[in-house]
């Protein structure tokens, strides 16, 4: 605990020395998440990284968030603290992927979940996050066609939402693969009075959203859980979220819906890198000036739909 506050001290009066700012994911560990100015989901982060007036940004998350960043403050400089924080749902499709998938359908609209690298943003026409997707595609003309990539837990919920013709990247999250039917019934059962709410993107998106009281992004179930008069939550999603609704909501009691649902890459990110990221100033995130601009096109249409 003592080391914990003194890295924690250091980070403070080196983040005032680099006029910076810290933004975390819901799914970093909870030191990390305290020492940041916001903690938040991808869309509010991306919103943060446009409007601050830091000179530095220090991205706690993954790569394809600190990219993001990158590209909507290029006035900045982003860190990210580690290098490897990769993300296994942006590996599943790279630029040469989609444009061989555009050519087969040359009259699509394609929509790109923000979980992506940003030479895939940079071939598609719109960017959404879990928060906004069903919004986005609703602000699609009804006579388009979708190309929806590359989470398809994501794509057919929004498929569901919206009724549209929505083609799907066959793409999707290890952790939230790992979230299992048979796992909610068992919570469901010891705690008949907690609310289930799960994320978009679970792999148990079709069997499990009969059983769902609410499928929020995360920044939605970290707000439903302060506001909703239920004192129980059975929650789908990454681990990491539930320190913040913890912390949030101490009178409140939330459940994984399993141990196991923890991404190691959001885990790299730890108290002592972030410090060492602010000593070094590194590790710094850029975007080929071709790339950001053709990206940032999508990404301004995903920040303007909330």
């Amino acid at each position: 605990m003592v080391i914990t506050s003194s890295i924690q001290e250091k980070i403070n009066r080196l983040k005032t020395e680099r006029k910076a700012i810290i933004l975390a994911h819901n799914y970093e560990l909870p030191d990390v998440q305290d020492v940041a100015d916001f903690v938040g989901d991808s869309l509010l982060l991306s919103q943060r990284a446009a409007q601050t007036d830091a000179k530095v940004i220090v991205f706690c998350g993954v790569h394809f968030m600190a990219e993001t960043a990158a590209i909507l403050a290029p006035d900045k400089i982003v860190l990210i603290p580690d290098l490897d924080a990769g993300c296994s749902l942006a590996a599943t499709i790279t630029a040469n992927d989609l444009r061989r998938w555009k050519q087969a359908y040359p009259n699509a609209v394609v929509v790109t979940y923000v979980n992506s690298t940003a030479e895939v943003k940079a071939e598609s026409d719109y960017c959404v996050t879990s928060s906004n997707a069903v919004k986005v595609v609703e602000s699609i003309p009804k006579d388009k066609e979708i190309l929806f990539t590359p989470d398809m837990y994501l794509g057919k919920w929004v498929r569901q939402k919206t009724g549209r013709v929505i083609h799907l990247w066959p793409g999707s999250c290890h952790v939230h693969h790992k979230i299992k039917t048979e796992d909610i019934k068992a919570l469901k059962s010891s705690h008949p009075q907690a609310e289930f709410i799960m994320h978009p993107e679970c792999g148990c998106m079709s069997t499990c959203l009969p059983l769902a009281d609410q499928v929020l992004s995360t920044e939605g179930m970290v707000n439903y859980a302060r506001t909703s008069p239920k004192n129980e939550f059975i929650v789908a999603t990454e681990t990491g979220i539930l320190h913040r609704m913890e912390r949030d909501n101490p009178k409140k009691q939330f459940f994984p819906s399993t141990p196991d649902a923890v991404c190691e890459f959001m885990k790299m990110i730890t108290l002592e890198k972030v410090l060492w990221s602010l000593e070094d100033m590194k590790y710094q995130v850029t975007v080929a000036p071709d790339i950001a601009k053709r990206a940032k096109r999508a990404i301004d249409r995903m920040v303007a739909i909330v």
